[in-house]
């Protein structure tokens, strides 16, 4: 599958008379120290929460004793925190700027795996330790992608962000097979040596270079918005609301992440199950740098039709059922969802006035949306396909959405294009 430019410019921006190289090819700008720092950071960090995170409700459960019911709202809470919490990395960083809104969110992790320790035997130490984490994990993403992308042209962004969605998956994909071994027989070490790892990372965020964004505001907002931002080309960009576009694109997204298990394990094995959800992680890692430019030079409603009918191809795949069906369904969900969100965030940030910490936390409030609202029309939906007998009518249904939303979205935008069109004749 191959995704073409329809730009109707390959290769804009390159410069064949300085350097020789064929014209279509861009310059590359090395990578600076303090961003090979953060994308490095990014990983250990990552590594670092899910060598616990995804282990909680098990901690919670067997060994301090909750309720399955107490577990499932403290758990539902950390992640509410986690993701609606983005929307205060905005003021937040305007304010301390946002090398200090890092090592605030580091310094909150640190303390909650630290909090961890003397929890173990303390069901409310435990969940407020849980909470200080997720708080953390609000205000770190947003000003971590927002540093990360200060000062860089439009036409760097999409690298960027992508090595920063891929150093973010690698520690995803690594953390919980290296914590196995002591999660449950010594969870004191494995707490102590996170928090070890969270406060040198922090220590080595408090040597990084200030950014013209890292001086704290006086409260006027009229500066904010430029610092970080690449000049734009002034023309308005077709297609919806980038906000929107995530909210549909994680809650298609998560009928996969949330029911795979609950049909594969039956009908393959758990092994099959954990080596597919393996591969997507790793292909994600390698997938997403090599397709970054090509997805960042598609047009809005070209990526939505390219992402969404990816995803629906995947539900289809999986729908057939087999280990076949089951692997090459998660390929093509791990493309919907590399053209999606990396898409997502490069036209928030377009088209947004605002900082990009304060783009990024609504970026993160939108997922939030999209997991909740999946989570909840997912389990209604699975069960009635159990009930009439047929999981494999739910991957339909699910397909059918994603076919579906780039036609909802996308359909009205022809006429506000004329209306725009007669508007300016005018």
């Amino acid at each position: 599958m191959s995704l073409r430019r329809t730009d109707g410019a390959p290769g804009a921006g390159a410069d064949p008379g300085r350097t020789g190289r064929a014209p279509g090819r861009r310059e590359r700008t090395p990578l600076t120290g303090p961003q090979r720092f953060l994308l490095g950071g990014s990983f250990l960090i990552t590594l670092g929460s899910f060598a616990v995170l995804p282990y909680m409700s098990v901690l919670l459960h067997q060994r301090l004793g909750l309720g399955l019911g107490t577990v499932g709202f403290v758990l539902a809470v950390a992640s509410l925190i986690q993701f609606a919490g983005g929307v205060v990395a905005g003021p937040v960083t305007g304010r301390i700027g946002l090398r200090r809104a890092m090592l605030l969110a580091l310094g909150l992790r640190t303390a909650g795996f630290a909090a961890f320790v003397p929890g173990l035997t303390s069901p409310v130490l435990a969940v407020g330790a849980l909470l200080l984490v997720s708080a953390g994990a609000a205000l770190y993403l947003p000003a971590n992608k927002a540093y990360l992308v200060e000062g860089a042209s439009e036409a760097r962004r999409p690298r960027l962000l992508s090595a920063s969605g891929s150093a973010f998956n690698a520690g995803m994909a690594l953390g919980p097979p290296a914590a196995a071994p002591l999660v449950m027989g010594s969870p004191g070490v494995l707490f102590s040596c996170v928090t070890v790892l969270f406060a040198l990372v922090g220590a080595g965020h408090a040597l990084l270079p200030a950014r013209a964004a890292d001086r704290p505001s006086d409260g006027s907002s009229a500066a904010a918005p430029a610092a970080g931002r690449a000049p734009e080309a002034g023309a308005p960009r077709p297609g919806p609301s980038p906000f929107v576009v995530t909210v549909l694109s994680v809650y298609a997204l998560m009928f996969f992440q949330h029911y795979l298990a609950l049909y594969a394990v039956p009908r393959t094995s758990a092994a099959f199950y954990g080596a597919v959800l393996t591969g997507y992680a790793a292909l994600l890692v390698v997938a997403q740098p090599l397709l970054a430019e090509r997805v960042a030079a598609l047009s809005y409603p070209a990526a939505l039709r390219w992402g969404f009918g990816a995803m629906a191809a995947g539900m289809a795949a999986i729908g057939a059922g087999g280990h076949g069906g089951i692997a090459v369904g998660g390929a093509l969900l791990c493309l919907g969802e590399i053209v999606l969100f990396l898409k997502n965030d490069l036209e928030a940030l377009a088209r947004s006035s605002a900082a990009p910490a304060s783009v990024f936390g609504r970026q993160r409030l939108a997922a939030g949306i999209g997991a909740f609202a999946s989570g909840v029309v997912g389990g209604q939906l699975y069960g009635a396909a159990e009930s009439a007998g047929s999981a494999r009518a739910f991957w339909a249904a699910v397909c059918l959405q994603c076919l579906l939303l780039p036609v909802f979205l996308l359909h009205r935008r022809p006429a506000r294009d004329r209306e725009g069109s007669r508007a300016g004749a005018g």
